[in-house]
């Protein structure tokens, strides 16, 4: 019984408020009436356009978000490829050190002679 007495005390509030602000409308779209006076054609003229304009306004908007968007899968695009080149090119490099760190560390250990620093160039030869 309460929530229809709620609905009906917001009902009736909702209409009491709109018959007051009955000149909501005028104030909405920016429009001022002069002394009782009405709006004139020509405001009317500048908030509304003709059908064609808002057309071509609409066709040009969409015209831009398509490019806006191509634009975009093209940027995503090169990116993902240079992403994969440079994942391509960091493994490259990591297996090239790695191949030249065992060929340096094979040589050392064929080259070792017990000394410390085991390097070929320091042997003592006599």
């Amino acid at each position: 019984m309460a929530w229809r007495q709620l609905f009906l005390i917001s009902c009736l509030s909702a209409v009491v408020l709109l018959s007051i602000l009955r000149e909501g409308t005028a104030v909405s779209v920016g429009t001022r009436r002069l002394a009782g006076q009405e709006v004139q054609e020509g405001v009317e003229e500048k908030i509304f356009m003709q059908e064609s304009d808002a057309l071509n306004f609409l066709k040009k908007r969409a015209e831009k978000r398509l490019k806006l968007q191509a634009d975009e899968l093209w940027r995503e695009h090169h990116e993902e490829q240079r992403n994969e080149f440079e994942n391509f090119v960091e493994e490259q490099n990591d297996e090239h050190a790695e191949r030249s760190r065992e060929a340096i560390e094979q040589w050392r250990q064929w080259h070792n002679d017990g000394l410390y620093p085991s390097y070929l160039y320091n042997r003592h030869h006599i």
